[in-house]
């Protein structure tokens, strides 16, 4: 580990220099470059540091208590040593968890798609109310949501929630919510009280430009029409809705929120470009339609990565075995305490796989 912690901040000082140079400044693609470099390298190289100056302490400290008669400055070094040693063990795992491969997609903004699977009208009241709960998970990160598409459900609820979401490392914190979402309670219309299980899909993908994917104008297939929904605002006169279709994977976006139909092509392609640049990612998947049953499944209810259980109050993380019974504050938007133990478990697992490959 600590041989790689040299090399980094070799690098980092290498970056450095090279930011200083006039001839990087006035190349902008390569300054950007460095600066992100920079950016990604800092904390690990601000963490060796402090390990080295604690470690350097502790050393100190070790020394003091060998050489000193006074037992009250005896007792004190004691103290002092016993917390140093509790610091560098935080920080050494902290340098850990800072060396492992990071995901390049952990720094980019999202789309978020949700929808009902099984369980008719009961699964797309859910849909909205999940769709909230991480807009308010959002909003309290300070991160931007943008709805791209949205499609009413029959007695409210939504038949699909297409949105964006922009912020500081958005991927690394959503990427695990990406699976089969089941909810058990009693549906607004049940007259026997009975609970009733019902399943919703969510699909988190990073979100992709241009530059990352490559799509062929001759490969999209555009249809424009009109737009229909509840009313009022969903309802528009002209034909501003598009529907693009990927010929080569089958891949079918359709948006009809905004009333401008070159406003709703722009964000159809948006969701495009991230649903492909997710299939290529898959190595594995050979089309869309295949990539996108990875990650969410077929939305039986058989199939589920987490469990909201109203009667019980209960939230059940079935992947890692995680049970809270604050099933209130996580439909308000209050879900560090199901995602950050999902981020320090891939953690661990990342880290028992290097440790073997050390």
């Amino acid at each position: 580990m600590f041989d790689r912690l040299v090399a980094v901040e070799n690098r980092y000082e290498q970056v450095q220099h090279d930011l200083q140079n006039p001839s990087v400044a006035s190349d902008q693609t390569r300054y950007r470059s460095l600066m992100k470099e920079s950016a990604d390298l800092t904390p690990v190289v601000t963490l060796y540091r402090r390990f080295r100056k604690l470690r350097a302490d502790r050393d100190g400290t070790k020394e003091m208590l060998l050489s000193e008669n006074d037992e009250s400055l005896r007792e004190m070094a004691k103290q002092e040593l016993s917390e140093l040693e509790a610091e560098l063990a935080t920080v050494e795992a902290e340098l850990k968890i800072a060396l492992l491969p990071k995901d390049p997609n952990d720094d980019k903004n999202v789309i978020l798609e949700v929808r009902p699977a099984a369980g008719g009208d009961e699964a797309a009241l859910f849909t909205d109310e999940l769709f909230r709960a991480y807009a308010l998970y959002a909003a309290q990160n300070g991160w931007k949501v943008d709805i791209m598409s949205r499609v009413e459900g029959n007695v409210g609820g939504a038949k699909e929630v297409i949105a964006s979401i922009e912020g500081d490392k958005v991927f690394s914190k959503l990427k695990h919510e990406s699976g089969v979402h089941r909810v058990q309670r009693v549906p607004k219309t049940e007259t026997q009280g009975r609970v009733h299980t019902s399943t919703v899909t969510v699909a988190v993908l990073p979100e992709a430009e241009e530059i990352d994917v490559k799509i062929n104008p001759n490969d999209l297939k555009i249809d424009v029409y009109r737009s229909s929904g509840a009313g009022g605002q969903s309802v528009n006169t002209t034909d501003s809705a598009v529907r693009i279709t990927h010929l080569p994977t089958g891949t079918i976006v359709t948006c009809q929120d905004e009333r401008s139909q070159l406003k709703n092509k722009a964000k159809a392609m948006k969701i495009l470009y991230s649903r492909i640049k997710a299939v290529e990612d898959e190595k594995a998947v050979k089309t869309a339609s295949e990539a996108r049953l990875a990650q969410i499944g077929t939305g039986d209810r058989s199939e589920r990565i987490r469990t909201y259980n109203f009667p019980q109050s209960r939230v059940t993380d079935h992947r890692i075995g995680l049970t809270i019974h604050s099933l209130d504050g996580v439909m308000k938007g209050e879900m560090d305490n199901l995602i950050e133990p999902l981020i320090t478990y891939h953690q661990a697992e990342l880290l028992q796989a290097q440790s073997k490959q050390d």
